[in-house]
């Protein structure tokens, strides 16, 4: 099985074992450089799976650092107008908002040996750092996770026909900075761990 693991930094998933068949590609940070990345390294090779794996913000009470979640829905906050509404589109076009993980690796991700929570996440090009806005958000969309390159990834993948899903290791809680747990290490470590594991399970079939 040909697999693509895409994250946004090297370091997020300097501790992944290497395996036979499986790229990992480091595309840079943010929404942009996701999406753009992704679709460059699905063009290369044809993939049978593509993952995104990476840290993220964790929002208070649905998530704690150190946790790995699997993301089945994801959207992106900042498509459409400020206070999330939609506007009119001519000819009948509607704003792509909303992407979800492929349905067959989702059920592998609910496998024991991932360990990672099923879960909501949202991308913003914007890193939320107050309370307020954690708050606005967490109640929007039921999030679980917040990073910066999920939707793109999914929406890239998609676009090329590739099965996707999301992986997250939270590395802080969202919120103001000041009080956000930060710990990198932690994040990627989970990150890493639902990894491999999720590898384990699909390279097995």
């Amino acid at each position: 099985m040909s697999i693509l693991i895409v994250c946004a930094v090297a370091a997020e998933l300097g501790a992944l074992r290497r395996r036979d068949g499986v790229e990992v590609v480091a595309v840079g940070v943010g929404p942009v450089e996701a999406a753009a990345g992704t679709a460059r390294a699905l063009a290369g090779r044809r993939f049978e799976a593509a993952i995104n794996a990476g840290i993220a913000g964790g929002f208070r009470g649905r998530a704690a650092v150190g946790d790995a979640v699997a993301v089945a829905v994801e959207y992106y906050v900042e498509l459409g107008l400020e206070d999330g509404t939609a506007f009119p589109l001519p000819d009948g076009l509607t704003l792509l908002r909303r992407a979800d993980a492929d349905t067959q690796l989702l059920r592998a991700c609910r496998d024991p040996r991932v360990r990672a929570r099923i879960g909501t996440g949202i991308s913003s090009a914007t890193v939320t750092s107050t309370d307020t806005r954690a708050a606005e958000l967490a109640a929007r969309f039921g999030a679980d996770v917040e990073s910066m390159e999920g939707f793109a990834f999914l929406r890239a993948a998609d676009a090329a026909g590739v099965p996707a899903v999301e992986l997250r290791g939270v590395s802080n809680l969202v919120g103001d900075r000041a009080a956000n747990g930060w710990d990198f290490r932690a994040g990627a470590q989970a990150a890493v761990a639902t990894t491999d594991a999720l590898l384990d399970v699909l390279l097995a079939r």
